[in-house]
């Protein structure tokens, strides 16, 4: 690198390549958003037409609760897609925070029971984050290996906690979080559009925002323009965590029981999946947090059109693969 590429006081610029202006970068995304929205309506348009009863406010509502759990892992999953990395653990922190939460309010009575089985398993699940960001900034681990051990081990440990066992529970309290409304509406919706809005402002207008895209665009370049790349994606990481935390408390809530083998099973490939559908480049850069709703909304409807039309779900697993794969192709495509 040159000392050139480093004036302007230590700005984050500096690149081998020059830089896409604002409006290139705004015209990009456009593009992304209306390519996203007109598959959208055009699945929607399908099932209008060749979907029996989907015309209903049941059913509304039942994909709009069912994709809450994709779309908040998929959040965090973009702050980690952003800075170059992949989380395949957020399923297991799910477990592991699923798996805490009735062990709290069953043994400890009263609103401090409830209280601490909303924070202390968000917090347990922040702290797989930290671990998954030690390996990758301290350890060098590629961020695939470093977050296959959680993958593998993680549920383990939801499993060994549980000792295995079912914990069915019937809480109103605790489970307002996924079963409560707000003027007829679902709070969980509420509470997804709400950390939508709060992670699309923080990656357009926060400092973290800008640090988060210049990591992920050219980690090496960030860093020797000051930029503590590090530090940056330990926090990505352990906001994916946490938030995928958060999902398998509303996950156990719908439920009304906690299974360390369920949870979350399989929310990786969803949530990698919205991402890249949602337009953030899977090699880092982007971070499309509004993209990654409306990929979200995508993958949920794909999977209800297959069922609804006697298309068994492990089908589904398959198309979704071969979305990815198409979602990485456009994305090559259009660079």
């Amino acid at each position: 690198m040159t000392h050139e590429s480093l004036r302007n006081g230590g700005a984050p610029l500096a690149s081998a390549k020059p830089a896409p202006d604002a409006s290139t970068v705004k015209k990009k995304r456009r593009i992304t958003i209306q390519r996203e929205i007109v598959v959208l309506l055009a699945m929607l348009v399908f099932n209008l037409l060749f979907t029996q009863h989907f015309w209903s406010l049941q059913t509304f509502n039942v994909n709009l609760t069912q994709v809450v759990t994709i779309v908040i892992v998929g959040i965090g999953m973009t702050l980690v897609v952003a800075t170059g990395g992949i989380d395949l653990s957020v399923g297991a922190s799910m477990a592991i925070a699923g798996a805490l939460a009735p062990m709290l309010f069953m043994h400890i009575a009263g609103p401090l029971g409830i209280a601490l089985a909303f924070v202390l398993p968000v917090l347990a699940a922040a702290v797989c984050g930290v671990f998954n960001g030690f390996l990758v900034t301290r350890l060098a681990v590629q961020p695939i290996v470093a977050t296959l051990v959680l993958f593998i081990a993680g549920r383990g440990i939801a499993q060994v906690v549980t000792d295995g066992s079912l914990q069915a529970f019937n809480n109103p309290a605790f489970q307002w979080i996924a079963l409560g409304k707000v003027a007829g509406v679902p709070f969980q919706v509420l509470l997804m559009f709400a950390l939508v809005a709060f992670f699309v402002w923080v990656v357009k207008k926060t400092l973290f925002g800008q640090y988060l895209l210049v990591t992920g665009g050219n980690e090496k370049s960030a860093y020797l323009s000051g930029v503590p790349t590090a530090r940056v994606k330990m926090i990505a990481y352990t906001l994916c965590a946490a938030l995928s935390g958060l999902a398998g408390l509303i996950s156990i809530s719908v439920n009304s029981s906690s299974d360390a083998n369920v949870v979350g099973l399989g929310i990786e490939l969803d949530a990698i999946a919205a991402v890249a559908v949602g337009g953030t480049a899977l090699t880092g850069g982007k971070a499309y947090i509004g993209g990654t709703l409306i990929g979200a909304l995508i993958i949920q409807l794909l999977r209800y059109t297959l069922l609804a039309h006697g298309i068994p779900d492990a089908a589904a697993l398959v198309v979704k693969a071969g979305i990815i794969i198409a979602a990485v192709y456009v994305q090559r495509r259009s660079r």
